[in-house]
């Protein structure tokens, strides 16, 4: 694989760093597959400053509930695009008694009043529906998962915080400004036993630390393209978010035609490809033949080896992994990895999952049938699970005998869940080793709380190798090490009528006197602050890792049976972080409510004399007082807006970062009315210091590029440094302003 370090052109299909003669690169980035599908979806008029509106949008029953209360509080009458509802994350949980079914009928009820497509329990994790139903060439899917990607299927997906799909659902645009665009230049063939799995992790390895992708469109192009079967490019596809770009494309050909034509939308195909002439700002050029089968170690998708690599050198590596991960861990619990090194020098590991939108994919399962077929997992501590993506994948899988081979290999197959993914399916037990084809391993996703002793550790790898694995009864193997293996490749019949019977599709027909049904936990917003003229924030938490993931601001599992109702979600908020920032928060909230109540408490009142010291003098009874966190580079991770909503519903005002690790956890602080602060000398504050930001509003409305800010210490003290909030659209300062998306919209 290589990185190329600077833009390249794209000539008649082949890489050249120079332009051709009486080419511009403005005209030769007109070329990408990217551009056109982005200008087709602008709305402004200047694609230096887009505002798109999408084809279509889908969640999940984490996040339709608030994202709808937030529309219609925002004056929603009725969907105005197709919105594709499904019930994957919550379906096999029983944490909370009856609030995930009440949110599942919330969303029948809301599909039938505002004119949406409800997928019931169990009937087909979020993006395979998706793929299947709703993807087509050329068009854009907007939804609140992160892992929103259908890029294979000739559709550009974003995944997003439910504030941009609010402002859709209302009839307003997604903001930003036009992407960098990088081309995946594929050549080769992958070799037997290597999976899609493999190859996204090793691309997944070389861009997430250095940032190649970030916040850009990953353009899958060359002539690897055509050896790969559909199934295998949505695999890829759907792991391009773990590296942390905004969206991703590939070139489309007989293969993606032959897909929709297999599910019955003809329709829904036409030809994808550069122009003759086409600019990328960077190139990652890999020969799919040199892919070896991979695995993540714990706890991050980018932390990936060559199996191959890991087993020669076990010791070394996996005792790097596990100080890695302790220190990640904040010494709460020790992970122990090189315990699993047994005594003739192999690795043993507890626990195989296939699962979801990357693993449980109809070809994927078939290998792991192939694999597996006459095989045996053993009577021990190994055990080994399946999740199919969708019940049409499921019904062919029965037919030709893949789930047959599997259970009589001693394979237990589920339903279509997304848990093993999130955190709240096929647990392992303390101290256990899991390997997954899913699509994350970050901390506590496989259902660990190290702030109470229990710790397990996950590692991704892809299905052929968990199969090759589960057939050695545990011990570690590479697909690629199991040379007798025919992978039969049965051809997929999709049966549409499996969908038609169950799923709810009132899309146009909408029926605006049909009554919403609310279950007890599902309850509305709490209003929320406009921003004050100046601003009074206490830092409450202060985070220095590295990057401090959405999972670590609002973990996922069990926590996610109270989505529907903020303020019982926002106790877990930072819960396996900083346990000690909710009661900190809430006791900055009540010096607030104190203000409000024309009190000043004693607190307050000191920092307020160190100010009048330094030489301010503000209006300390209009002022707002908020909590804020410092994070070195927070937000990567999941889409889910409650990572900020949690903040705010606990009276959060503001984060400090160095830098934010993805855009869509920045978009949901705005959305949120929480100013997403960058600072250039972190040192300066600490945990429990107040910052007073002057002429904050102002500086907001006016787009200011930076702002003034004093800390003041414990002690009296006072250090005035520099604060910024980068590039905003004006709507998203007035949102700012307003103090959130929903009394923007009440506002304006």
């Amino acid at each position: 694989m290589k990185l190329h370090p600077q833009g390249m052109y794209l000539v008649n299909g082949a890489l050249q760093a120079e332009a051709p003669a009486g080419v511009t690169q403005t005209d030769a980035r007109r070329g990408t597959i990217a551009y056109s599908i982005l200008e087709a979806h602008n709305t402004s008029g200047d694609m230096d400053n887009l505002r798109m509106k999408f084809d279509s949008m889908t969640s999940h029953d984490i996040t339709y509930v608030g994202i709808i209360q937030t529309a219609r509080a925002s004056g929603m009458e009725k969907f105005p695009l197709p919105y594709v509802m499904t019930n994957c994350h919550n379906s096999l949980c029983a944490v909370g008694g009856t609030i995930n079914e009440d949110d599942h009928q919330f969303a029948l009820s809301a599909a039938h009043k505002y004119g949406g497509i409800y997928v019931p329990p169990n009937m087909a994790v979020i993006h395979s529906y998706n793929r299947e139903m709703m993807s087509g060439c050329g068009r854009m899917i907007l939804g609140s998962d992160s892992h929103t990607r259908y890029g294979a299927l000739g559709t550009m997906a974003v995944g997003e915080g439910g504030g941009e799909l609010a402002k859709q659902l209302v009839g307003r645009t997604y903001d930003m400004a036009y992407p960098g665009v990088v081309a995946i230049y594929l050549t080769g063939k992958p070799n037997p036993g290597v999976g899609p799995h493999d190859v996204a992790l090793a691309l997944v390895g070389a861009t997430y630390a250095n940032g190649y992708v970030k916040n850009k469109v990953m353009e899958f192009i060359g002539p690897g393209v055509a050896n790969l079967s559909a199934d295998y490019r949505n695999g890829i596809d759907v792991m391009t978010t773990e590296t942390t770009c905004w969206s991703s494309i590939w070139q489309t050909d007989a293969v993606t035609e032959q897909y929709f034509v297999q599910h019955g939308r003809p329709e829904a195909y036409k030809e994808l490809k550069p122009a003759d002439v086409a600019y990328y700002d960077g190139v990652i050029e890999l020969d799919l033949s040199t892919v070896e089968c991979m695995i993540a170690l714990p706890m991050h998708p980018s932390y990936a080896y060559p199996i191959r690599e890991l087993k020669a050198n076990a010791r070394e590596i996996l005792a790097a992994a596990q100080e890695q991960a302790n220190k990640q861990l904040g010494g709460k619990v020790q992970m122990d990895l090189v315990s699993k090194i047994t005594a003739d020098g192999r690795i043993y590991v507890e626990q195989g999952v296939v699962a979801g939108c990357s693993g449980g994919t109809y070809e994927n399962i078939c290998a792991v049938a192939d694999i597996l077929r006459g095989q045996n997992c053993g009577n021990g501590a190994f055990k080994f699970s399946v999740y199919p993506d969708s019940m049409p994948t499921y019904l062919e899988l029965v037919k030709n005998g893949a789930v047959a081979d599997i259970v009589s290999a001693g394979g237990i197959f589920r339903e279509c869940f997304c848990g093993p993914c999130f955190g709240a399916g096929d647990t392992p037990a303390n101290g256990e080793f899991s390997i997954r084809h899913t699509t994350r391993n970050f901390p506590n996703r496989e259902g660990s709380k190290p702030g109470e002793g229990q710790i397990s550790a996950v590692a991704l790898m892809d299905a052929r190798s968990i199969a090759a694995t589960a057939a050695n009864g545990g011990y570690l193997t590479a697909a690629s090490e199991v040379c007798d293996t025919e992978y039969t490749a049965p051809e997929y019949h999709f049966d549409q009528g499996v969908y038609d019977k169950r799923v709810y599709n009132g899309w146009g027909h909408p029926e605006p006197d049909y009554a919403l049904k609310f279950g007890p936990n599902i309850k509305d917003w709490p209003e929320q602050p406009a921003l004050t003229e100046d601003l009074l924030v206490k830092v409450v938490s202060y985070i220095t890792d590295p990057v401090t993931t959405t999972d670590e601001l609002i973990p996922s599992g069990e926590t996610s049976s109270f989505r529907s109702n903020p303020l019982r979600l926002a106790e877990f908020t930072l819960s396996r972080k900083d346990p000690a920032y909710v009661p900190n928060a809430k006791a900055v909230h009540a010096l607030d409510e104190a203000r409000r109540a024309g009190q000043m408490p004693a607190e307050v009142q000191a920092v307020y004399a160190a100010l009048e010291k330094a030489g301010y003098h503000p209006d300390a009874a209009a002022t707002n007082i908020g909590s804020a966190i410092f994070a070195n580079k927070p937000g990567d991770g999941s889409a889910r807006e409650q990572a900020a909503s949690c903040q705010r519903v606990l009276g959060g005002a503001a984060n400090f970062a160095c830098e934010y690790a993805t855009k869509r956890y920045r978009s949901n602080c705005i959305n949120w009315g929480m100013l997403p602060f960058l600072t250039d000398t972190p040192e300066v504050l600490a945990n429990g210091d107040y910052v007073f930001l002057p002429g904050v509003r102002k500086a907001l409305l006016e787009a200011a590029d930076q702002m003034e800010a004093v800390a003041v210490k414990a002690d009296g003290s006072t250090t005035k440094f520099t604060v910024r909030l980068g590039a905003m659209t004006d709507a998203e300062r007035q949102i700012l302003a307003d103090g959130c998306l929903i009394n923007y919209y009440k506002n304006h």
